[in-house]
């Protein structure tokens, strides 16, 4: 838990540091500071965590029905990194809109009550009990049919609200 915190309060810092820097060219006249605002916020949208999860979810699945070895594989080389991934993602969402804040675009933050990074919190919580759910036969077998629904639904369901 202490090194996914540590993760993200890095990657936010480094991603704040870098739009500040643009913002502050951007605001000289510089075109190449637009260049780099428009990057940084081409990654700012909620709507990438959706196959993110369903990654994770899919490989969820599969540690809850392959053995203990081909599930560590999974957990080693798939589920791992999709983690990292998402928390990589939002840190710098996160650094992102808080530069802008401390610019003075005071309705920036208001851009993280989109409910679609809620599938953060979910992959994160998911992979921190991912032990305890498979210990458990009857957790298990509960969380195949979890992991699956949820799978289907990033990757099919439209999510329009």
């Amino acid at each position: 838990m202490s090194k996914i915190v540590t993760s993200f309060a890095l990657v936010a810092v480094f991603s704040a540091l870098l739009m500040a820097l643009s913002l502050a060219v951007a605001q000289h006249g510089y075109p190449f500071g637009a260049i780099g605002v428009k990057r940084l916020d081409d990654i700012a949208d909620a709507t990438t965590f959706l196959p993110l999860a369903a990654l994770y979810f899919f490989s969820a699945m599969l540690m809850m029905v392959l053995p203990l070895r081909a599930a560590s594989i999974v957990l080693l080389n798939a589920a791992d990194i999709v983690v990292w991934a998402v928390v990589v993602l939002f840190a710098s969402i996160v650094g992102s809109l808080a530069a802008r804040w401390a610019f003075g675009q005071s309705s920036a933050l208001w851009a993280l009550w989109n409910w679609r990074f809620l599938f953060v919190a979910a992959v994160v919580g998911c992979h921190l009990v991912m032990n305890e759910l498979r210990r458990n036969v009857l957790l298990r077998s509960l969380f195949l049919v979890v992991f699956a629904a949820a799978t289907l639904a990033c990757l099919f369901w439209s999510f329009v609200i």
